[in-house]
């Protein structure tokens, strides 16, 4: 299970942005989607917690889990 929030990579008006799960405000803004990633992955690592990366369209295109995840997966 992961400890912290989730990281999420959206797109914004303004480039590309790092949230939180289930905050309202983003984090911060960044002009490309690779230094929002570079952020994010940072923050789910301390955090032990997922990076959920989205795409223009808004769907999730890529995830990475740093979080305490069992081994083996079950299921």
């Amino acid at each position: 299970m992961a400890k912290g929030k989730n990281q999420h990579v959206v797109k914004h008006q303004e480039g590309w942005a790092v949230r939180g799960e289930r905050n309202g405000k983003v984090t911060i803004v960044k002009k490309t989607q690779r230094e929002a990633i570079q952020i994010a992955r940072q923050t789910a690592k301390n955090q032990q917690s997922e990076l959920l990366i989205h795409g223009r369209n808004g769907q999730i295109r890529q995830r990475d889990s740093f979080g305490n995840d069992p081994f083996p997966p079950k299921g």
